[in-house]
């Protein structure tokens, strides 16, 4: 047995062992704060006109509204309950099988995905799954690599599922249904390439290192009332959305339902760490920096590298492009550098550079959010992730996935 799989088998029953307090202020939050204040500086140097960062300020406005409501509602629904109860019940519904429990992880971790968006799968959800993992004595693992392959993509089907795809769907003026309707084989060709990858990597008897697990006992509600509330306002959220109202309206409304029912009912669970402002300055400064850089040689280079071609060579150059550059800085800059280079009226190369960003963005820790903050989830509870297994499997699956994604791109043409 070498170094790696030993590493997997201590990842059995009994791994997870939550530590449950962090740094108040860790090497992250100061490179979050670092790039908000180099784009001030930038602003502040006429490096970047104040009209234009006016103006990109203008535009991600109600994107940071509804980032900070949709994390607000996820962190609050978690706390009714809500994901710990239909964790656990996926559990019990497996009764012991790993295959189905497989099917029924997917489909979970999907719809968190798509409709709350990816962060909240990687936040929010990758705790529950290592929690029940414990619970259950299932290999943490696997549910591990299922959430955070899964946060980024199955994150191509709505505007909401991720940041990107706001962008995006502004960009070429796409609301949630004609959104879905352009990317629904796409989002179906990533979730199955993505089961594959799952089952054959970690999910088969070989690598999980059991046959069957023992179903867990039902989860005690604490509070109904706040339970029941919370899972009606994220359903409310979901059925708003899809009937055309703005996003940050929608996730506004359903954050402040649940914040009223939590002022009534458990006023002590309120705190200020609630609200996401790593990320509201992450994306804040991101869109400061890249715009300075693209007046200043990147949006020529970025050019070069992706391309103007409106053909199918051009869509995969551009998925190529979007996936190499998510790895290496990050995919919202890539999405954000990238998109500035491709001309208006190639719509095709857009959609496929999203892809990119969003499908490719599975090799690096750092290529997606989602993904630095799913590490730090699996750190918290004590779970190792082989590095050099994660990077190679998540570059095969981009690859795959890629190649299909962009394949089936013409379906809904």
């Amino acid at each position: 047995m070498d170094g790696e799989q030993a590493a997997e088998r201590a990842d059995l029953p009994g791994r997870v062992s939550p530590r449950l307090r962090l740094p108040a202020f860790g090497v992250l939050d100061w490179i979050r704060v670092g790039l908000l204040a180099a784009g001030i500086g930038c602003v502040v140097t006429g490096l970047l006109p104040a009209r234009e960062a006016g103006e990109n300020l203008g535009r991600i406005a109600p994107l940071l509204l509804f980032l900070a409501a949709i994390i607000v509602l996820a962190k609050l629904t978690k706390e009714a309950q809500v994901f710990d109860l239909i964790a656990t019940r996926v559990a019990i519904l497996g009764r012991g099988n790993y295959a189905t429990l497989f099917l029924l992880c997917v489909a979970f971790a999907s719809l968190v995905t798509i409709f709350l968006n990816l962060d909240t799968t990687a936040v929010l959800l990758t705790p529950v799954m290592l929690a029940l993992a414990q619970t259950a004595r299932i290999a943490a693992l696997p549910l591990a690599m299922t959430t955070v392959w899964l946060a980024n993509t199955a994150s191509l089907l709505l505007p909401v599922s991720n940041l990107t795809n706001l962008l995006a769907a502004d960009r070429i003026d796409l609301g949630p249904t004609a959104f879905a309707a352009r990317m629904w084989a796409a989002q179906i060709a990533a979730i199955a390439v993505t089961m594959v990858f799952l089952w054959v990597c970690y999910w088969r008897r070989g690598r999980r290192g059991v046959s069957r697990y023992e179903p867990p006992a039902p989860v005690a509600v604490k509070d109904p009332l706040l339970l029941w509330p919370a899972a009606v306002a994220c359903l409310g959220f979901i059925v708003a959305i899809l009937a055309g109202v703005e996003i940050h309206w929608a996730s506004a409304a359903a954050a402040l339902i649940v914040v009223a029912f939590f002022a009534w009912r458990g006023r002590e669970r309120l705190r200020l760490d609630l609200v996401p402002w790593q990320l509201l300055i992450f994306v804040t400064g991101l869109f400061l920096v890249v715009p300075t850089l693209s007046r200043h040689g990147l949006a020529e280079a970025m050019i070069a590298l992706i391309g103007t071609e409106g053909n199918v060579a051009g869509e995969y150059r551009a998925a190529a492009a979007g996936a190499g550059l998510a790895n290496l800085i990050n995919n919202l800059p890539a999405y954000t550098a990238g998109e500035a280079a491709i001309p208006p009226a190639n719509g095709d190369q857009l959609v496929a550079l999203l892809i990119g960003t969003n499908v490719g963005s599975l090799v690096t820790p750092w290529a997606s959010l989602a993904t630095l903050l799913w590490f730090e989830s699996c750190a918290i509870y004590g779970v190792r992730v082989p590095l050099r297994r994660f990077m190679l499997t998540g570059a095969a699956l981009a690859l795959c996935a890629l190649a299909l994604t962009v394949a089936v791109l013409p379906l809904t043409a």
